[in-house]
């Protein structure tokens, strides 16, 4: 995707090649960074990755990791500034949902989401704070969600890490700013991905989604690069503490 932004020099860490943050990770690089992707799927990570050219510019190099450990997080992110000397930008795009109710959900299901979504955003945000707050300079973007805000049936344990999202990333915004890192998110609305493939096949059930969008249509993963890049910039070094939809209108009705 052309974009308007310009990274060149900067340094990227993005958590999730999945298809926004495999969007995010191919826009930056483009806008001239360097960035490390972190996945567990060997295949995601190889299809990112690329040397830096004259036309191209930034490089992506792949790390892959299980980021449902504290230990790990902290592997991954001393890697990955290790890699590349320094730390400017760091998105986290990693997320699970598993659609059930409440009184189905079993105890596994609620702590393996709480894990990936919840627990890694805050394991990979604290090991990046303890590089951005000292060198004074840092922009973290977390991928929310309307469920967020929202409260979708059979959406119980995302719903929840999703909120805890915004709020963890309220607290880190509060106490980071005075060292010039912001925090902020983006959440996006209904989005075609591999994480709601499969929901959308389902007879009937993107028409319905699609009627409850005032734009009348389904994200796409493009639709998040430029709120991410946005917010990952020098321009949005007074803008901390906030969640920005990018939902057509979702939150609106």
């Amino acid at each position: 995707m052309k974009t308007i932004w310009n990274f060149t020099g900067a340094r990227a860490l993005v958590a999730g090649a999945g298809g926004i943050g495999s969007a995010v990770t191919e826009a930056l690089a483009d806008a001239g960074a360097d960035v490390v992707v972190l996945d567990r799927d060997p295949a995601g990570l190889a299809g990112l990755a690329r040397t830096g050219t004259e036309k191209a510019g930034g490089t992506v190099r792949g790390l892959n990791t299980d980021l449902t450990s504290a230990g790990a997080c902290r592997d991954a992110v001393a890697d990955a500034v290790g890699y590349l000397g320094g730390l400017d930008v760091f998105v986290h795009a990693v997320g699970a949902n598993d659609r059930r109710p409440v009184l189905e959900t079993p105890d596994e299901v609620w702590e393996r989401i709480v894990a990936i979504n919840l627990s890694s955003a805050f394991w990979l945000g604290r090991a990046v704070g303890e590089v951005m707050v000292p060198g004074g300079y840092g922009r973290v973007v977390y991928l929310s969600s309307v469920s967020g805000l929202l409260a979708h049936r059979d959406h119980a344990p995302y719903a929840a890490t999703k909120g805890g999202v915004n709020q963890l990333m309220r607290v880190m915004a509060r106490e980071w700013a005075p060292h010039g890192v912001t925090v902020n998110a983006v959440a996006p609305g209904y989005t075609e991905t591999d994480l709601t493939r499969a929901y959308l096949a389902k007879p009937g059930m993107r028409a319905s989604m699609e009627a409850l969008v005032p734009a009348g249509r389904l994200g796409r993963p493009g639709d998040l690069v430029g709120p991410a890049l946005f917010l990952a910039s020098p321009e949005a070094a007074f803008v901390t503490g906030q969640v920005l939809y990018a939902d057509g209108g979702r939150t609106l009705v």
